[in-house]
């Protein structure tokens, strides 16, 4: 009750001994900082901020968004990877978290707060204490005791839930937070988009079987679509491989970016979409064909890669057939994989690792196991006349081709005339082992396929019980009897994500910031700030009815040229720009530009708010 008292007095005096006025005002003065108070406007002068700007960016900017938010005064590098956030980058990241903080509330899901500092006992259970390699920042304390600096938080929440929920009355169950996440990149790049230190919004659902956590899926992928579009991305929901964190089903969501480090497979006559780690590649040959050569030993000096044979030989590139070698230990010998792909296919180590033999690991195979067993160096290598046995797998569209060239295993030779069944045994197993390229066929039969890069800044996993069952988080179901609970996990990279828009929306001048996360909506540029009262007054007044309407508005009061404040916001990205001029004013007119525009609107005052449509909080 004692601020009940003071507030009231603290207004009063704060109107004796300033100038402001109550939301509606006509008259706003430059001289007041940011603060709020119930009942008055948020009041924000470029002068009292902090603006930050720099005419070139760091040399060790690679790519445009470090470049970009680096000279915005967003960003200022601490150490390889780390980062301050400056009050303008602030602003953009408290808006996207805002953004995420209301779907994921509206999906149900339920916000905590789980520590940065994770004790080592609940990684040892898992089994990723050992798995998990230097990319994890290890620490101990004064006691000795080891602890991490959490790069994810699967264990942490999982013991939460064992300790507290019991009953299938407490299910189901979605935590989230968003937190700082530290993993020890080998080498930190590209500003946010790959720093060590970053924030994260992750979330870990928790329900009774399979299908109550596939609905808890489906919920969380439908928010997710709402948070990127209301961020105003460009974005693609794709297939995904689950990775390190495990699980059976998964989902990325990749922002369009011609720098992304991800390549996105998607039928534009069709829904399909993937990460081209995970695209299927159908076969390209429907049906195998009929030998029509004899097969013989073909001098090839000097050419040990499909291209050069093939253009030796005066043949296709896709009549032309790869060997690669892997090796996989089993049970303390080394047993070598023979996989082969036409020439101008490439690998998918993804696919390679799901194959039976190679689950639990392989490595490419060195130059001493490879003599040992094909009697020949690499460049010539080939499936027929082996010194040793190997295990050979065929892609899908290799098992089908017919008068082929592979390797002949000894120098300078090839095999031309190639035909399964009658020159070598079938493969012993058939399997997709290639990247798609632009124009594979649809794997959902819906024409064909083209390639984009994209930015991974979300990610939704079904985890089923790998953590769960570790943990022995379990609940007692309607009979009394323990079950274990299934899980899923879904995350979203919030600093990432300002790096990612940065990709996506920019030009020469700077940033073009979607609206609803643009540090300001609205910025406004009074021409003459110090010398016309009329500037003056016009610019306050337009400033306080746009707060008053909800918008998100500074006001340059620096009294700045107007070329060094248009330069300024436009390398910021302000979405709206507003100027002020004593000769404007003079015939009842103030400009107005977008910044994804070029034009300049000369406008009377009361239309702009029109022009500005709706506020991005409305």
């Amino acid at each position: 009750m004692k601020f009940l008292w003071i507030l009231p007095q603290f207004v009063t005096e704060l109107k004796q001994t300033s100038p402001l006025q109550p939301i509606g005002a006509k008259r706003l003065e430059s001289q007041v900082g940011h603060f709020t108070i119930p009942g008055f406007a948020n009041f924000m002068h470029a002068s009292k901020f902090f603006i930050s700007t720099l005419k070139e960016a760091p040399s060790d900017a690679e790519v445009v968004s470090h470049k970009l938010m680096t000279r915005a005064g967003m960003i200022r590098k601490l150490a390889g990877g780390i980062y301050n956030y400056m009050p303008m980058g602030l602003r953009v990241i408290r808006k996207i978290e805002g953004i995420i903080r209301d779907e994921m509330n509206k999906a149900g899901a339920i916000e905590l707060l789980m520590p940065l500092i994770q004790p080592t006992e609940l990684w040892q259970e898992t089994g990723r204490w050992d798995k998990m390699g230097p990319e994890m920042l290890r620490v101990k304390d004064r006691h000795d005791r080891d602890f991490i600096i959490q790069p994810t938080s699967e264990e942490v929440v999982t013991d939460i839930a064992r300790a507290e929920i019991h009953s299938w009355r407490q299910l189901p169950k979605n935590f989230y937070h968003i937190q700082t996440k530290f993993r020890d990149e080998r080498r930190p790049r590209f500003g946010v988009m790959r720093g060590r230190e970053f924030t994260m919004k992750d979330a870990y659902s928790f329900d009774r079987d399979d299908d109550a956590a596939g609905r808890s899926y489906d919920i969380m992928f439908e928010a997710y679509l709402r948070i990127f579009n209301r961020l105003g991305l460009q974005f693609r929901a794709v297939a995904a491989d689950t990775g390190a964190i495990g699980g059976s089903r998964s989902h990325e969501f990749q922002v369009i970016a011609d720098t992304g480090e991800d390549l996105i497979a998607w039928c534009p006559a069709s829904d399909y979409a993937a990460n081209i780690e995970l695209a299927q590649a159908m076969s390209l040959i429907p049906q195998r064909g009929t030998a029509t050569q004899v097969m013989a030993v073909t001098p090839t000096p000097g050419t040990t890669r499909c291209e050069d044979v093939a253009a030796l030989l005066g043949i296709p590139l896709a009549s032309t057939v790869k060997s690669i070698v892997l090796a996989a230990e089993k049970e303390g010998r080394t047993e070598l994989w023979l996989l082969m792909l036409r020439g101008d296919h490439e690998l998918n180590e993804v696919k390679a690792s799901k194959l039976a033999g190679l689950k639990d690991g392989f490595r490419f195979a060195s130059e001493a196991e490879i003599v040992e067993h094909f009697g020949c160096v690499p460049g010539y290598l080939g499936p027929i006349g082996l010194k040793k046995p190997v295990r050979i797998v065929a892609d899908l569209t290799v098992a089908n081709m017919n008068d082929f060239v592979t390797g002949a295993n000894q120098p300078d030779a090839h095999l031309t005339g190639v035909n399964w069944g009658r020159d070598l045994p079938e493969p012993e197993a058939v399997a997709d082992l290639r990247n798609v390229v632009e124009g594979d066929p649809s794997p959902d039969g819906k024409g064909v396929l083209a390639i984009q890069r994209g930015i991974e800044v979300g990610h939704v996993f079904f985890l089923g019980t790998r953590y769960s069952e570790a943990m022995n988080c379990t609940y007692l179901d309607e009979t009394g009897k323990p079950r274990t609970m299934v899980m899923g996990c879904y995350g979203i990279g919030v600093t990432r994500l300002v790096g990612a828009a940065i990709e996506q929306n920019h030009d020469e001048r700077g940033i073009i910031w979607p609206q609803t996360i643009a540090p300001f909506e609205v910025v406004i540029c009074p021409v003459g700030w110090s010398k016309s009262d009329a500037v003056r007054d016009a610019a306050q007044s337009l400033y306080g009815e746009l707060v008053a309407k909800g918008f998100d508005v500074i006001l340059d009061d620096r009294d700045e040229r107007p070329g060094v404040m248009f330069a300024d916001w436009e390398l910021i990205g302000v979405p709206h720009r507003i100027t002020v001029g004593e000769r404007g004013l003079k015939e009842g007119l103030i400009e107005y530009q977008h910044r994804r525009e070029g034009v300049v609107h000369k406008v009377a005052p009361d239309a702009i708010a029109g022009l500005l449509g709706t506020p991005a909080g409305h």
